[in-house]
């Protein structure tokens, strides 16, 4: 029984206290696939049949918590690495920024987050299966973990011309807002996600109504205009199933900022507008703030029908009780205006001349403001400490045996972005289309409420042959979609420089720019919601199949970014936290470990990591080479490989330093020196060795195809030498050792993501039996499998990074302890390419089982958890690593995508 856990400040989590703790008793619980507890289990009409689906009343059973307990023969090795960070820390503090990642400020188990809502790069806002709005990432690159009460949905019903029903459909019950009635029965509420879509059904069984919200964010593969787009579609089907006709009203209210201190900062104000211009009629609120120094708009609205009355209320107070709004919704289901309430409720009392004077003057200079102002329900802009809501109402009758569609839409324009160092100014993608002024919110309306069906059209064409395919597990087809959430929710940023001229923001385009980035911009997302770091290029290499399938042109895009970091220095002197060591922040040739941190001015100050110095990380160098060779297989794009070849070239000699002693493979310098950066490889690895071997055939055929004579003739010297010395030094008749040291006392462990080499060769459809042998890599899968996956929980945990030739876990380090959902995923997409299937989607099947049925991680997918219930890293990067396995069932079992 495990008593006590590791904690290491690299990308783990820092110590802030040591602590035991006790495994909780096993219980009897069936776990197994066909008993998955969010697999859809009924029919629902007009809801998929896969999915990830739960009812209101789903509750997460087990306690979760960041990882911050280390074994107490760790200590030693981490005092000097916490006084460091610390220093790092403060200075940051006093700086007024946070850190790359902030250990003192983990975020906490919340296990309540559905699909997230929004396209790709524009900015995300969160929602909870429940229905609440949160997890708000409008500043670049930077989450609030909040839920805002006020951003909800109303139901109210209405018989024979009296309200007799009315509640909140969303959010959870605040400290404000006393006067709503909240508390919709659990019981009668069922939530299903397909990202990028979800459906919320609920039932009001004593008016024999059904409601289902259908929200759609426009996100589907290679499409770079609409997928760029911060916007959001909540389509509320009313079906009366009753003998009675029924008026139903649903009222969406929203309020600024993101539910943080800043949202009392004075200056917010609403205002009214009506748009068709995208050719669809809409009418709506907008609210105008400025967050963080850049202007953003919200904007709320709901489609013109000619059965639908569209009603709005220019303002509300989030703070107050509700009461003003919630009462003029159960007049008659409907909202006043502004002014219109104004009108019922004289300014000042008329009874002396005196108060008839002050009336006169207030309506002159209301008139006077009217003029100025762009709309005569503008609100006042609040004061310090204040903020302000606003609502859209759309109402309907609904006959018995009829159903109607009351369509809304949540749109934010905010175009003109900057990192904290404000070096530069950036543009969102979107605003190619919808202009950079920061008045679009109209037209986005109006556009989302237009496009939204073709939006549809185009996911279900994307997704029915996966969710038809019956040869496809059903909690499989939940991972591969779900999991995507990240491409939007991960910090991600779609960008085009900008500069100022003649007084106005636009377009930078510059003449060295490469093609691909003129026309399909930068692109940037976060290794991890707590972990800051943009495009990290270790964890991108696992994530990096979903966009190669699904955006190609994303991941050129960045492998174009990367290519131009390679080529730069940057001799700003550094203290590395983990060993104190000295350097610089980026050394020639070397792949960067990420591409900076957006509290800095990322793609300008590369490695925000400076926990090691990662010039000297053996893995980024041959990744760069992997990526490239992948990339080009997929597209055949010839000019890419061409214009990548000088940097491979580059960053190969770069790398064939670390070949020590000269027998065709790199060595490991005993010290985490690659993307498990808190397990230590020492002499010849399986990870990076096999990694090596795979860069060198890769780079080979990539000089073949472009001519270099002299350099295959080079590399394929040094390869027929590497293969034989990996085989010999680490190849043990059952697998390969994770290191060639024999004194670290792992050096024999059975490590989940040993054949990661082996596997990116055979997905990018080179072969070669003489470096990874067949018999040794089936072998080697078999022996993972039955140590690190079955070997745990009846195989229901996925696969854990490191065992003893034992089976017992290797207790080396915090990572070999560790469950990588991501590394999980490689492994059986591996599996798939081998032939064993059954073994693939159970190994997978642990990773998804854990996170998004038993923790309640769903919707933030940690890089990491463990047996005893600690999780580290949430909303991480890797777990995208899901689609290799479908790009191996694609290239290796087409016959089974077939059928």
């Amino acid at each position: 029984m495990r008593t006590e856990t590791t904690s290491v400040l690299v990308k783990t989590d820092l110590l802030p206290c040591l602590l035991q703790c006790k495994m909780p008793k096993a219980q009897h619980i069936d776990h197994s696939p066909e008993a998955s507890i969010t697999t859809p289990k009924e029919d629902i009409a007009n809801v998929p049949k896969f999915g990830w689906r739960v009812n209101f009343e789903h509750e997460c059973k087990d306690k979760c918590d960041p990882f911050v307990k280390p074994r107490l023969t760790h200590i030693p090795e981490l005092i000097g690495l916490s006084y460091r960070y610390m220093k790092v820390w403060i200075k940051h503090k006093r700086q007024g920024r946070i850190m790359f990642i902030d250990h003192l400020n983990q975020v906490t188990h919340k296990p309540i987050y559905g699909c997230p809502i929004g396209g790709i790069g524009c900015g995300t806002i969160g929602r909870g299966y429940r229905g609440e709005f949160c997890r708000f990432q409008m500043v670049p690159g930077i989450y609030e973990h909040t839920i805002v009460p006020a951003n909800s949905f109303i139901l109210c019903i209405r018989k024979n011309n009296k309200t007799v029903y009315q509640k909140v459909l969303t959010g959870g019950k605040g400290k404000h807002l006393k006067s709503w009635e909240w508390g919709f029965p659990r019981q009668n509420a069922t939530y299903h996600a397909l990202y990028p879509r979800s459906w919320t059904v609920y039932d009001i069984p004593e008016f024999n109504l059904k409601l289902t919200c259908r929200q759609i964010s426009p996100v589907f593969p290679h499409d770079y205009k609409d997928t760029s787009f911060p916007m959001a579609v909540f389509v509320w089907s009313v079906e009366n199933m009753g003998t009675d006709s029924l008026d139903v009203s649903i009222t969406f209210t929203f309020k600024n900022g993101r539910g943080v201190k800043e949202d009392l900062n004075p200056g917010n104000w609403t205002e009214p507008f009506e748009s068709e211009a995208e050719g669809q009629k809409v009418a709506g609120m907008m609210i105008r703030q400025n967050i963080r120094d850049m202007n953003c708009t919200y904007g709320i609205a709901g489609a013109f029908k000619d059965d639908v009355d569209v009603s709005t209320k220019s303002q509300f107070n989030p703070k107050g009780s509700g009461q003003d709004l919630w009462e003029d919704l159960s007049d008659d289901g409907k909202l006043k205006s502004s002014t219109d309430q104004n009108k019922d409720q004289p300014i000042v009392n008329c009874k002396t001349l005196c108060s008839v004077m002050l009336k006169v003057l207030l309506n002159i200079i209301q008139f006077l403001l009217n003029l100025v102002l762009p709309s005569k329900e503008r609100s006042g802009s609040t004061g310090k400490g204040s903020e302000i809501g606003t609502a859209v109402c759309l109402y309907t009758t609904v006959k018995p045996g009829d159903k109607k569609d009351l369509e809304f839409t949540l749109t934010w324009d905010m175009p003109v972005i900057h990192f904290k160092a404000r070096k530069h100014t950036y543009l969102r993608r979107y605003a190619r289309w919808f202009g950079n002024s920061g008045d679009a919110c109209p037209k986005l309306c109006s556009y989302a409420l237009k496009n939204y069906p073709i939006w549809e059209t185009k996911i279900e064409e994307w997704q029915k042959p996966i969710l038809s395919n019956k040869n496809l597990p059903s909690w499989y087809k939940s991972a591969l979609f779900n999991e995507l959430y990240f491409v939007s929710d991960g910090g991600s940023l779609w960008l085009d420089m900008a500069e100022e001229k003649d007084g106005q923001i636009q377009r930078k385009i510059s003449p060295t720019e490469p093609e691909v980035i003129t026309e399909y911009g930068k692109f940037g997302y976060l290794e991890g919601h707590e972990y800051r770091m943009i495009n990290t290029y270790d964890v991108h290499h696992y994530a990096s199949f979903a966009f190669i399938m699904l955006w190609p042109k994303i991941q050129l895009s960045i492998q174009y970014d990367m290519a131009t970091a390679v080529a730069s220095e940057d001799t700003t002197p550094i203290v590395f936290c983990m060993e104190g060591n000295r350097g610089i922040y980026k050394t020639k040739n070397a792949v960067p470990h990420d591409l900076g941190d957006p509290e800095d001015e990322p793609w300008d100050k590369v490695n925000a990591y400076i926990v090691h110095p990662t010039h000297d990380w053996k893995d980024l160098n041959l990744k760069f080479i992997l990526q490239t060779y992948r990339d080009y297989s997929q597209t055949q794009d010839i000019d890419y490989l061409k214009d990548m070849y000088p940097v491979c070239q580059a960053v190969m000699e770069h790398a064939r330093q670390w070949d020590t002693d000269g027998d065709g493979l790199i060595e490991n310098g005993g010290y985490a020196d690659q993307t498990f950066d808190a397990w230590t490889m020492t002499g010849v690895s399986a990870y990076c060795g096999g990694l090596w071997l795979a860069a060198l055939k890769m780079y080979i055929e990539i000089s073949r195809i472009v001519g270099n004579t002299e350099e295959v003739k080079k590399y394929t010297e040094i390869l027929d030498k590497g293969k034989e010395a990996f085989d010999k030094k680490l190849w043990n008749g059952s697998y390969y050792n994770y290191d060639s040291s024999t004194t670290s006392g792992h050096d024999d462990s059975v490590m989940a993501d040993q054949l990661a080499g082996h596997w990116f060769l055979r997905a990018s459809g080179l072969e070669d039996a003489t470096i990874f042998p067949p018999t040794h890599v089936k072998t080697a899968l078999k022996t993972i499998f039955k140590n690190n996956v079955m070997g745990f929980e009846n195989g229901n945990m996925g696969a854990i990074n490191g065992t003893r030739p034992d089976g017992k876990m290797d207790m080396s380090s915090v990572q070999s302890e560790e469950f990588w959902v991501g590394v999980t995923y490689a492994l059986a997409a591996n599996m798939i390419q081998e032939g064993m299937l059954d073994e693939a989607f159970q190994t997978a099947w642990g990773a998804y089982h854990t996170c998004w049925e038993t923790y309640g991680l769903q919707f933030q997918t940690p890089e990491a958890y463990m047996l005893d219930r600690n999780y580290r890293s949430l909303g991480y990067m890797r777990p995208l690593c899901v689609w290799a396995m479908q790009w191996a069932l694609e290239k290796f079992h087409p016959q089974i995508m077939k059928s």
